[in-house]
């Protein structure tokens, strides 16, 4: 792809300030259009270090109403915080909200390309990160994002020019250092490296605009031009209303009504006695607590999530899963309805949010199988966008499990009578009013709905990298054991 390049082309300084001072007004309009059709827009600047990267987000930004727009300078060594979590995590809380710009300064890709030419990734971690980036974007684009990618490319030549005259600069000389010119000798790596990565992420969804930047005033108006232009088309158009990966998913049939589903298998008779309960209950909290440490000691991060029907006991059994555990090691994250910024983001951004660093615990007292719960039931995203979380959801799931993340996923069961039942203890229960809700009631009215909705997310998204368990609810205390067995059982089988 980059030999296709011609990097001798230039254009002169006066046509180039000519045409970009007609771009001023157009781009405030385009702004404010981005703004009434609530779409985020994502401005990729990548390139090698020299390649004019901070100028051209100085030239995208300076028309704009500062309050639309946010930069982010993605640095390629990471934070402590960082090298905890999932490689996307840091990339995935910098995406902008709908109607805002967020023009990025180096954003996945030139960490992961660098990570590669030192060695840090064998071949197999470099085709997960190819397949996350691919994946990522094309979450992003589904949800309406519009995604311009660049590629600033330089000469061998052009880079060592540029550093001299910065070394020597009062202002800029500290912007080179002896990693910079470490990896200027690597130029012929690096290039290999960005060729094979390019070419395995030009996709339809977010294609790469390749811009000769050996001369300063051709990299501006090319790059001008192609956001002009590509903002222009897309703001005239809608946003996809689905993808390959929700057609897929489309396609995929559910049970016939004549075969049991998933939930009617379940036993709900599974019981305990209070003596042998509280055995267990010792015995399964003490080794939990163990083998927190344990987690800790290995850095090896845990994602349990809890599921279920109103009154399923999901409170009561997270209390004994964490009642003797340090709470130092663990969040408790009660998911709601989406608030403020998180309602303004792709459905999975604040979930990116609480992923846990590597040694602890995040607890999801529901989660983002909401999409394609009660969302979906209550018809609060398209039936398109409840179609493709499934594939979503899986996708997220297997970034966690490749950062090899402990998830244990819980769906608690109950009878439609045992959960009458607790309803009506609820009713007649001064401290255990508070629970009970008339949204519980109108959920209960939709039963069949939500059982057909649940029977299909278990089937499209238990995997084996993290599969559902389902937990017979009706007696609180075999619920609550049986969920600590599995997340010991699960922990002690990957540590």
């Amino acid at each position: 792809m980059l030999e296709s390049l011609d990097l001798s082309y230039s254009i002169s300084k006066k046509k180039a300030k000519e045409y970009l001072f007609s771009l001023k007004d157009e781009w405030r309009d385009l702004q404010l259009q981005i703004q009434e059709v609530n779409r985020p827009v994502l401005i990729i600047l990548e390139g090698l270090q020299a390649s004019g990267k901070g100028d051209a987000v100085r030239r995208i930004v300076a028309p704009l109403d500062p309050r639309g727009f946010h930069v982010n300078l993605t640095q390629l060594e990471q934070t402590e915080e960082e090298r905890l979590r999932p490689p996307l995590w840091r990339h995935w809380l910098s995406v902008p909200g709908y109607g805002e710009i967020g023009v990025f300064n180096s954003a996945w890709y030139l960490p992961f390309i660098t990570d590669r030419v030192n060695g840090k990734l064998d071949n197999h971690a470099w085709s997960a990160r190819k397949d996350e980036i691919r994946q990522f974007e094309r979450q992003l684009v589904d949800d309406g994002a519009i995604l311009i990618k660049f590629w600033l490319h330089i000469s061998k030549k052009e880079q060592k020019k540029r550093f001299k005259k910065m070394e020597k600069s009062t202002y800029e000389g500290w912007r080179i250092s002896d990693k910079d010119w470490k990896a200027h000798k690597k130029y012929k790596a690096y290039i290999h490296t960005i060729e094979d990565i390019l070419v395995e992420t030009d996709t339809p969804y977010a294609p790469w605009t390749l811009v000769a930047s050996d001369d300063r005033h051709n990299r501006r108006v090319h790059v001008m031009r192609t956001v002009t232009d590509v903002l222009k088309r897309c703001l005239n158009n809608p946003p996809p209303s689905h993808s390959a990966a929700s057609v897929l998913s489309a396609s995929i049939p559910s049970h016939p009504p004549e075969v049991s589903s998933i939930l009617d298998r379940v036993d709900l008779t599974r019981s305990l006695t209070r003596e042998e309960y509280q055995r267990e209950l010792n015995q399964y909290q003490d080794r939990l607590r163990e083998l927190e440490f344990v987690c800790y000691q290995k850095r090896k991060p845990v994602v349990i999530v809890y599921e279920g029907w109103d009154a399923a006991g999901k409170g009561g059994n997270i209390k004994r899963l964490t009642q003797k555990l340090d709470p130092r090691g663990y969040d408790v994250i009660p998911i709601a309805a989406p608030q403020g910024e998180e309602a303004d983001h792709h459905y999975l951004w604040r979930f990116w949010r609480h992923i846990p660093k590597g040694g602890h615990f995040a607890i999801y007292d529901r989660s983002w199988y909401g999409r394609v719960m009660v969302e979906r039931i209550e018809g609060f995203c398209r039936t398109d966008e409840w179609k493709r979380a499934y594939y979503e959801i899986n996708e997220f799931e297997r970034h966690l499990a490749q950062f090899d993340a402990v998830i244990v996923k819980f769906w608690i069961h109950l009878s439609k009578e045992e959960q009458w039942r607790r309803f009506e203890e609820r009713k007649n229960t001064p401290h255990k009013r508070h629970k009970l809700t008339d949204e519980d009631y109108r959920n209960r009215e939709k039963w069949d709905q939500y059982a057909e909705a649940v029977n299909e997310m278990l089937e499209r998204t238990s995997t084996n990298y993290a599969p559902w368990a389902i937990i017979e609810g009706d007696c609180k205390l075999w619920a609550r054991i049986k969920a600590l067995k599995t997340v010991v059982e699960a922990i002690e089988e990957q540590i």
